[in-house]
């Protein structure tokens, strides 16, 4: 099979290296034998943490099972080691009990956003809006992105419609409130047909 992911750790142990390798569908250990390719256990000797690798290899069972992992009864026989991106020490240890305080996560959110707790949180926020759009959708309701409601600018569902006193008849779309679209909307919608108007912020339902 072929991986990819981070580095999370690497340990040696006599002539094996062990890698934990993370992806976003959790850790895998991958296995390096210097009596079988001492090039590519060398090689692996010289990952570090958050470097990004592909590896070919074989999976096969752990003589020592971890049953902390949902992952912990197997692991791969690394026979290719690709090294897609190197990576300096991260400021803080990307695990679910990291030894980085707020803000020093804030400030490396790119890092912090690979941690476990917060990937299940996003993973978690994504089923429940999923879950939301299915019950709305069968009861018949519209999910409808405002700016589609006029000529929008960068700005998107937060565009204001304000009237041009200067030339009657047209508008200027401000990065504002999208409580205009609501309104325009609410005013079109047929009162039998439900509908609901989404903004950046929230879902609302008319």
């Amino acid at each position: 099979m072929t991986l990819a992911g981070w580095v999370q750790r690497v340990r040696k142990m006599g002539g094996m290296t062990f890698v934990d390798l993370r992806d976003r569908y959790g850790i895998t250990q991958l296995v390096f034998n210097e009596e079988t390719n001492a090039d590519l256990c060398a090689q692996a000797n010289k990952l570090g943490r958050e470097y990004v690798v592909q590896v070919v290899g074989t999976v096969g069972e752990r003589y020592s099972k971890n049953d902390k992992m949902p992952t912990g009864d197997i692991e791969i026989t690394v026979t290719a080691l690709t090294v897609l991106n190197a990576s300096d020490v991260p400021p803080f240890t990307i695990e679910e009990n990291t030894d980085g305080g707020d803000e020093l996560r804030m400030k490396y959110r790119y890092l912090d956003l690979r941690r476990e707790v917060v990937r299940r949180n996003l993973e978690l926020r994504h089923k429940f809006c999923l879950a939301v759009r299915h019950f709305l959708d069968e009861k018949g309701f519209l999910e409808i992105e405002t700016p589609v409601l006029v000529g929008s600018t960068p700005e998107g569902a937060r565009d204001f419609i304000v009237p041009s006193r200067m030339n009657p008849g047209q508008f200027y779309a401000l990065p504002q409130s999208p409580q205009t679209l609501k309104q325009l909307l609410m005013v079109a919608a047929k009162t039998s047909a439900p509908t609901a108007s989404r903004s950046s912020r929230r879902l609302t339902a008319k």
